[in-house]
């Protein structure tokens, strides 16, 4: 079963959210509160936070930073603000997804279904699978139409990254820092740009009109198509 925190200071809401999550079969706790959530998130041990933005005592930004010093468990943003600036202000902070309201409750549970998804780890896994790629993780290999894709180690780590949060939209700086945290070396963005153009060329049939890995522009890259573990 698992376990999901709600931070929503609005009553109504966070009782229809708690009702049909629990009905859905997950555990919930619910904090009405930017004080509250920290007290929840700093003893309990979650798979997926949901955060309201606008908080009496604080923000959901300010409680996401505050989750991504020692944690990366993933994060859903609720907000009435639908501002481009907000969207892009909460991937690039760490969130994993973002709805606005008001929503109807069956698509925040397929936008939970999904993440959740998204968020199993790598160690579970032997080879991530999307339409003719294959990554098999034991051997550190990529195979597009079961024949083998050269690439370099920072070529291969970027596609594990991008294929494990399919749909998800990845901040550039969110996935600079990932590759830095893999090396330990430092990866400036022109180098990001030269890595796609590259991974492109190798994966895809038509670099220029990309089936895989998509621009969002003003944010970062997302990897388009299902992938499916094995």
């Amino acid at each position: 079963m698992s376990r999901i925190l709600l931070v929503e200071d609005d009553l109504t809401l966070a009782m229809g959210i708690e009702y049909s999550l629990k009905n859905e079969g997950y555990y919930l706790d619910t904090a009405r509160s930017f004080a509250e959530g920290k007290r929840f998130v700093d003893t309990g041990k979650y798979d997926l936070i949901i955060l309201d933005i606008g908080l009496p005592d604080g923000n959901g930004f300010d409680l996401c930073r505050y989750i991504r010093r020692n944690s990366m468990v993933p994060v859903i943003f609720l907000t009435a603000q639908d501002e481009e600036v907000n969207i892009v202000l909460g991937l690039d902070i760490g969130g994993d997804d973002y709805i606005t309201k008001p929503f109807r409750i069956r698509e925040l549970i397929s936008r939970i279904k999904a993440v959740l998804r998204r968020t199993v780890t790598v160690d579970q896994m032997e080879c991530l699978v999307s339409k003719d790629i294959k990554v098999n993780l034991l051997e550190s290999k990529v195979y597009k139409k079961d024949k083998v894709v050269w690439l370099t180690p920072s070529e291969y780590k970027l596609i594990v990254i991008l294929m494990t949060n399919f749909h998800q939209v990845l901040p550039r700086v969110k996935i600079l820092e990932s590759l830095w945290d893999v090396d330990g070396d430092f990866v400036d963005d022109n180098s990001l740009s030269v890595y796609i153009r590259r991974l492109r060329e190798k994966i895809e049939e038509d670099s220029s009109n990309p089936l895989y890995i998509k621009t969002v522009r003003g944010v970062g890259y997302t990897w388009d198509e299902e992938v499916r573990s094995e």
